[in-house]
């Protein structure tokens, strides 16, 4: 019995080579879709992370749930996906932080670029540069003319060290030449730049933008190179330093080594959602447009994203909490 068996092996392994069989990604999804987020419910990536897995329910036949697991800046979350089977079960939203920890937490024990299979860019929206009204500048050249009569008097507010209002703050520091200095928060740095106390912050759209609206805080610009449809009024900083870019992205990835065919379909079905209207105004409604493109567009992105803030968290020495 043993030779019989042993040749029907061998037959079944060289039937899943034979051109035309059906593999397990052909059969892919039979089951639900994990969509893990590195954030608590409620903040940005994971409201759009719900949308996308929303959507990419309906495209695929099967469920894609959310699984939320914060921690270390995002870390726990993307060590998680992507150590998990690379069988297109477990897919990850990379955000702008993910780009940034790359560099900042050189202890890490997997590497973004190399450990990561792209998928597709899902979102991205501008932060904008707001002062208190009190604040002498008006515009952004106002802004640093003042900055370089008062070195290292400008006080900046951010989330933290490593955080994207901080990385976007350095950048201009170091584009406008400029020497501001940065008050990280753990919790809401808002109620004290609404109070004065700190005066400058580069903030996500929808954290200030009813105090804009409200003339609790001057908008001086966003930091996309487009306009914000948010803010149309309001010019980018790229208008009066080319060149600068400093937006809050977020993506999916899968890890390395997931089927090319699934890697495809699911771009196919996530570039098909975030072509629809109705996505396109439930992003618009968190201060961001809807991107798309192929895994490889995706993928260059993120290689360069990396590279982009590694070099600014370099020149400003930046170093996590």
């Amino acid at each position: 019995m043993i030779e019989p068996r042993r040749q029907f092996l061998r037959l079944a392994a060289s039937a899943v080579l034979m051109p035309g069989t059906v593999s397990f990604a052909d059969t892919y999804p039979s089951h639900p879709v994990r969509l893990v987020v590195g954030f608590p419910p409620g903040l940005t990536p994971d409201i759009v992370g719900r949308i996308v897995a929303q959507g990419l329910s309906a495209k695929i036949g099967q469920q894609c749930f959310v699984d939320n697991r914060p921690g270390a800046a995002s870390n726990i979350g993307a060590e998680f996906a992507l150590r998990s089977p690379a069988d297109g079960y477990t897919l990850f939203v990379v955000t702008i932080a993910n780009a940034i920890n790359a560099t900042l937490y050189p202890g890490l024990n997997f590497d973004l670029v190399r450990d990561m299979d792209p998928v597709i860019a899902t979102f991205q929206a501008p932060n904008v540069l707001v002062v208190t009204p009190s604040f002498p500048a008006k515009t952004v050249p106002e802004f640093i003319e003042y900055a370089k009569t008062k070195p290292g008097q400008v006080n900046y507010a951010s989330p933290g060290h490593g955080s994207a209002a901080n990385v976007a703050a350095e950048l201009f520091k170091i584009m406008a030449q400029i020497d501001l200095v940065h008050v990280p928060y753990r919790g809401s740095y808002v109620p004290d730049v609404l109070a004065g106390e700190v005066p400058v912050t580069f903030a996500p759209i929808p954290t200030v933008i009813q105090f804009i609206r409200a003339g609790k805080l001057r908008a001086l610009a966003v930091t996309s190179t487009n306009r914000s449809n948010t803010l149309p009024d309001i010019p980018t900083v790229s208008e009066f330093l080319p060149g600068y870019d400093a937006t809050v992205w977020h993506g999916v990835g899968a890890p390395k080594n997931t089927p090319p065919n699934i890697i495809v379909m699911l771009n196919e079905a996530l570039n098909k959602l975030l072509a629809e209207s109705a996505i396109k105004t439930r992003f618009a409604d968190v201060g961001g447009i809807a991107l798309g493109g192929s895994p490889v567009d995706f993928g260059k992105f993120v290689s360069a994203e990396t590279e982009k803030w590694a070099k600014v968290i370099g020149a400003a020495n930046i170093k996590p909490e």
